[in-house]
């Protein structure tokens, strides 16, 4: 029952994409063009696949812009050439040592600025995926933050593993609640 609901929701999901709506943040009041699709964690691979299917389809009445956080990590590391490195280095100084020094190298400003694109076209949407993958380096409402100045005229889709209540985020449903109040709950 629950994987079929999934299924709904995601089909939804792709329908309101491509809606003048959602493209031009219509009925937001106002605010930013950002969404948040939460779903359970235990639901990743469902997801996954999903993401895969729009990549593909061709028919999509909007042009996605897919970012997956991890990818963006490790193409922020690999910029700075300490991919090979990581390994060693947690061995010689401990994870917490390495957590800290990725936090810095990689963070909002370095993640927006892997992200930055123009010229943005109207029908552009950036999917935000690979949450949980990405964490503990970034947070998705720090990021959310720093991405807005960036992409005020592109709508902002979160697949987010975990839950939003309008006011704080918490991944994997179980993790210490973070605020953010500027998205949307969509689905």
């Amino acid at each position: 029952m629950r994987e079929q609901e999934l299924k709904e929701r995601l089909d939804n999901l792709r329908d309101l994409m491509q809606k003048p709506e959602f493209l031009e943040g219509k009925g937001l009041s106002n605010e930013v063009n950002i969404r948040i699709f939460c779903y359970d964690p235990s639901e990743e691979m469902m997801v996954r696949h999903f993401i895969e299917q729009i990549r593909a389809d061709q028919s999509m009445d909007c042009h996605l812009i897919v970012y997956n956080l991890y990818e963006v990590f490790l193409s922020i590391c690999e910029d700075k050439r300490i991919v090979e490195k990581i390994p060693a280095m947690e061995d010689k100084k401990g994870t917490e040592f390495i957590r800290d020094q990725l936090s810095r190298l990689a963070n909002n400003s370095a993640f927006v600025e892997k992200m930055k694109y123009e010229p943005h076209q109207a029908g552009d949407v950036i999917l935000i995926t690979g949450v949980g993958d990405a964490f503990p380096f970034i947070r998705v409402h720090d990021l959310l933050n720093a991405m807005q100045p960036e992409f005020p005229d592109v709508p902002i889709l979160v697949l987010y593993p975990g839950n939003y209540d309008g006011r704080d985020v918490q991944l994997f449903n179980c993790l210490k609640k973070n605020p953010y109040y500027r998205a949307f709950n969509v689905i």
